[in-house]
């Protein structure tokens, strides 16, 4: 059912654009463009309940995996894009072994976690949805902030937690520098490879956010797995900038 969590399972990579301009449309054709999954961003992105919903609709129709970034580590907002039919959940700012373990139960109905009995849209999937979401559900947590870096192997041998999706732009604030300029430092550099082993080191899946397709691809051959490629604005924007190259405007 989780295509792209049986990807990472084998050790291929998945990659996966995100959705944050807040369009069913744009969520409907890009799930149909055959990458692996789509990340609908709730925490930066431009989306309510209603339209979230109506993107998870469209998605269903094509052959990407539904994945929400929630907007923030809380039991109830994981639950509803879960009961609307997300197959996985990242969780952002988990610095701590505990913060990890409050995504992980709240993902999982009991006995292994927390999640409460009850679905919406999620019905879709047949009834025999409660007998496979427990093992089928992707549950990634974000490690960035240099105090995560310090912590992350124990962070990714939290039970449930099945890989994390790295965000470098965040790492590099923690860190006292700016974002556009942190792939010149080495301590950049050396905290994601720190990530990278602490995920190799417990069998999870490491995840980095990546600006767009040829940055994924050069960090999946580095051993990553968990990969955004790009985004629905970056993509609108960027055939946009080429259109005006082109016109010479």
């Amino acid at each position: 059912m989780n295509t792209a969590k049986e990807k990472m399972r084998q050790g291929r990579p998945a990659f996966g654009y995100g959705l944050g301009l807040g369009s069913p449309l744009a969520a409907e054709l890009l799930a149909r463009s055959g990458i692996d999954w789509l990340l609908l961003d709730t925490q930066h992105g431009a989306w309510g309940h209603d339209n979230a919903f109506a993107a998870l609709m469209g998605i269903a129709g094509g052959s990407a995996t539904p994945i929400a970034r929630v907007a923030r580590n809380d039991y109830t907002l994981i639950g509803k894009l879960l009961d609307q039919g997300a197959l996985g959940i990242v969780v952002p700012m988990v610095d701590t072994p505990e913060l990890a373990r409050a995504a992980a139960d709240a993902c999982r109905l009991p006995p292994v976690g927390t999640r409460s009995w009850g679905i919406g849209r999620a019905s879709a999937y047949g009834a025999d949805y409660f007998d496979w979401i427990n093992d089928q559900v992707f549950v990634g947590v974000q490690i960035e902030s240099i105090q995560a870096v310090e912590r992350a192997e124990a962070i990714m041998a939290t039970p449930g937690i099945d890989g994390c999706w790295a965000g470098p732009a965040d790492l590099a604030l923690s860190m006292g520098l700016d974002p556009r300029k942190a792939t010149e430092d080495d301590r950049h550099g050396r905290a994601l490879e720190q990530i990278l082993a602490a995920c190799r080191n417990t069998g999870k899946a490491p995840g980095l956010a990546c600006p767009s397709p040829e940055e994924a691809r050069r960090r999946a051959d580095q051993g990553w797995q968990f990969l955004t490629a790009g985004s629905d604005a970056g993509f609108m924007l960027g055939g946009a900038k080429t259109g005006l190259s082109v016109m010479g405007l």
